[in-house]
């Protein structure tokens, strides 16, 4: 059994232990691995030294950063800050830090996964070994079609990165952890600060998004203000069905009765305000949804069920084309659709001059990872709208390449097509059948 290993088992064994000998965990072989599960095409952070340039020494890089981590004399580097768009309209902070940030990052991740776990519930999917967001929409669409579930709380805690407490996320690791030296290092992390136009800024509060440590010490913070409590609701005061699902700070919860998602609503904000987090008025909506929807509402002369977005989809009660039953069809967020296609319109744009191979490479690449995400069952028509609407920005963009491009006859184009752009097809099984098989009962 390997160190990790035994962490782990400690950890499952005694889920009141405190952890106080990690650091020496803490190896080069674990550096070795940690840097290899950085992304080598990543931008640099404020070193400006890149994925590459550090592993042309990696071995003498490695040795050197293990011993300034060991004795203490290793120093977290300000996060270079830039600003991505969100399918808002809005941006987003992100955070990029230098090499050995992440690579130390990784590396104490890894160990601390062995303690968390063993300890974060079934319904944390968000950044987990082994779960991802289809999990998630999964245990979504499984928890509502499946239980008497008619009242959805689609809930969404207002700029949570920004707002984490540093006094309380300290407290919280502390649960579990008593090595000074891995508490020492986090407490580095977060108050690093970031670097925005030549300019540092010190965090007091926050953790940023981007860095490598950031999504565990979400989960973290989610579990004791959220999970454990929320949990303990849904055992404690509810008399109907609930099913609760958090990707992150994305929350998706499902109720039986309208009046004990309404209690839950009110006592959510007062928990969440004790810990300085608060719901996103805007964002945070509570509809009737289910399969007793559509006739419930019909009933009081309502119109159609509304409907919630999540991790990428919107979901919508419906029935199959053929039979009388409930479903959830999942589209993909019309706003979301347009800005990738007007992202892909842009691209190309600049890559109008590149050969043409080269443009069919990135177009593949594009059309594949989309499918790989949204192409889920009863996805079809947006799937196809993007595979379409690709196809034509990359068409128009051939044709002004030069007054020659624009005699490009549709069998050339059809060729490029059939050579370059990924047919649509279905990516993922149904949800049931993926959950019933990554989580048999």
């Amino acid at each position: 059994m390997s160190g990790l290993d035994r962490i782990r088992e400690a950890a499952r064994r005694d889920k009141e232990a405190r952890f106080n000998n990690l650091m020496h965990h803490i190896t080069v072989d674990l550096l070795r691995e940690s840097y290899k599960k950085i992304k080598p095409n990543a931008a640099a952070g404020e070193d400006n030294v890149t994925w590459k340039q550090y592993g042309e020494k990696l071995e003498e890089n490695l040795l050197d950063l293990h011993e300034r981590v060991q004795s203490g004399r290793y120093r977290a580097t300000p996060s270079k800050r830039v600003w991505i768009p969100k399918a808002d309209g809005s941006k987003r902070p992100i955070g990029i830090q230098c090499q050995e940030d992440k690579i130390v990052q990784q590396a104490v991740v890894e160990v601390l996964n062995q303690i968390y776990e063993e300890d974060f519930l079934g319904f944390s999917y968000g950044f987990r070994p082994g779960r991802g967001q289809h999990d998630a929409l999964d245990a979504v669409t499984v928890g509502i079609t499946q239980r008497k579930i008619s009242w959805v709380l689609d809930a969404d805690i207002r700029k949570f990165f920004d707002t984490v407490d540093h006094e309380w996320l300290r407290k919280f690791v502390e649960h579990r952890i008593a090595d000074k030296r891995i508490l020492r290092l986090i407490r580095k992390w977060l108050k690093a600060g970031i670097i925005e136009d030549g300019q540092r800024t010190e965090q007091t509060m926050g953790t940023a998004q981007g860095s490598v440590i950031s999504p565990l010490l979400a989960n973290i913070y989610l579990h004791y203000t959220f999970d454990l409590w929320a949990n303990q609701w849904r055992e404690i005061q509810a008399s109907g069905e609930t099913i609760m699902v958090r990707y992150a700070d994305d929350i998706s919860l499902g109720f039986q009765y309208k009046s004990e998602a309404e209690k839950f609503l009110k006592v959510l904000q007062e928990r969440l305000r004790k810990f300085g987090l608060e719901l996103h008025k805007e964002k945070t909506r509570l509809i009737e949804f289910g399969r007793f929807a559509r006739e419930n509402r019909a009933s009081r002369g309502l119109g159609k069920p509304e409907t919630f977005d999540f991790l990428g989809f919107t979901h919508i009660c419906a029935k199959p084309r053929k039979g009388n039953y409930f479903i959830i069809r999942r589209k993909t967020i019309k706003k979301r659709l347009r800005n990738k296609i007007a992202e892909v319109k842009e691209e190309l744009k600049k890559r109008m001059h590149d050969p043409i191979p080269e443009q069919g490479k990135w177009v593949k690449s594009v059309v594949e990872g989309h499918f790989n995400y949204f192409a889920v069952p009863n996805n079809n028509k947006a799937i196809d709208t993007f595979r379409t609407e690709v196809i034509k920005i990359w068409r128009n963009a051939l044709r002004r390449r030069s007054h020659k491009a624009r005699k490009l006859n549709w069998s050339r184009i059809e060729r490029l097509i059939n050579t370059w752009v990924p047919t649509k097809s279905v990516r993922h099984p149904y949800p049931s059948q993926r959950l019933r098989v990554t989580y048999p009962r």
